[in-house]
């Protein structure tokens, strides 16, 4: 039975060969070439933009790799990855302030207990598909920002947790500038790690899992023990990505735990484009980009324009920026050819 969520993804998900199997095999100085121009444009960012933005670009891109690696490379859509995003940010924010640790443990930690997290609820989750695993995931989330809520002689409750230090062996990282270069590795060990996950052999069962997971059990793959491993992957991904975020802010809400911030996640995926995983690092940068412009220009709807954008994408690029740009470009190739 098909469902009103698996619908989207499926269409909007690229067509074989998609944009990433593209990129894996073209030759070897166009793959150095696109690395290349990533590294250039990473160490850039924070001298053409606000270095605040930057950094909340770099999080957010982890975010929504996370996302896009349940949705675009096992079939899962998520509605509650804020439970992953907020429960790091809290325990960094916690161990950060209480423990006086370097913040990459501290980010760690944080990571490991979103993991954690996930393991039960994925293990509930994962038993269900469609519209049913996007709902179980959101009653899920939605119980840890009541509990965050509650528990407010850890989480301070609304008031949330302030003064988050960034500390590293006595480095001054109170510059956002200086402190943007100073996670960007931990950003491109998150990316690497989800690339190679999808091209390794366990993402390639991923991928037939999503496509038909009848014939990956009737091939003897345990297709509930592989999607949990995807959830718990995608969970501390997510987790790593929330830690930095509260970090960045020296600040954690419960905004970091809210349903909408799960819905932004899925909106920057798609703009992106699903299963593209980098897809997902260009959304991010745009929808960052755009908040953050429309914020300072005294534009109070942001969330109208970004929604309308999403409607646009959805409609007019059902692949995504990244996944349509992918399929014009192997068009132009072929007619050369």
């Amino acid at each position: 039975m098909t469902s009103a969520v698996d619908t989207p993804a499926d269409a909007a998900r690229p067509t074989p060969p998609s944009a990433l199997a593209a990129v894996a095999r073209a030759p070897g100085r166009i793959r150095y070439a696109l690395l290349a121009v990533a590294v250039v444009a990473a160490l850039w960012l924070p001298n053409g933009l606000y270095p605040a933005v930057a950094v909340d670009i770099l999080c957010w891109a982890l975010f929504a790799v996370s996302v896009d690696l349940l949705l675009g490379f096992t079939g899962l859509m998520s509605f509650g990855h804020a439970a992953f995003w907020g429960t790091s940010a809290y325990v960094t924010g916690l161990v950060a302030i209480h423990a006086g640790l370097p913040f990459p443990v501290a980010v760690l930690v944080g990571a490991l207990a979103s993991a954690a997290l996930a393991v039960p609820i994925g293990h509930l989750a994962v038993k269900r598909t469609g519209i049913y695993f996007a709902m179980v995931t959101l009653a899920f989330a939605q119980m840890v920002y009541y509990v965050a809520n509650e528990w407010r002689s850890v989480t301070r409750g609304e008031n949330g947790l302030q003064g988050v230090p960034r500390s590293l062996f006595g480095l001054d990282l109170t510059d956002d500038y200086y402190f943007y270069y100073a996670i960007l590795p931990i950003v491109a060990f998150g990316l690497a790690a989800a690339w190679r996950i999808v091209h390794s052999p366990f993402g390639r069962v991923l991928v037939g899992i999503r496509d038909n997971p009848a014939r990956a059990r009737a091939l003897g793959y345990p297709v509930h023990r592989y999607k949990l491993t995807a959830f718990v992957l995608s969970g501390f991904l997510a987790g790593l990505g929330g830690g930095l975020f509260a970090l960045g802010h020296r600040f954690v809400s419960l905004d970091v735990l809210h349903w909408t911030t799960s819905g932004k996640a899925v909106i920057v995926v798609v703009l992106g484009g699903i299963g593209t995983l980098w897809g997902g690092v260009l959304g991010a940068g745009i929808v960052v980009r755009l908040e953050d412009w429309l914020s300072f220009s005294g534009f109070e709807a942001i969330g109208l324009v970004t929604g309308g954008i999403f409607v646009l994408v959805v409609l007019l690029f059902r692949r995504g920026i990244w996944g349509s740009a992918a399929l014009v470009l192997r068009r132009l190739a072929a007619r050369r050819r």
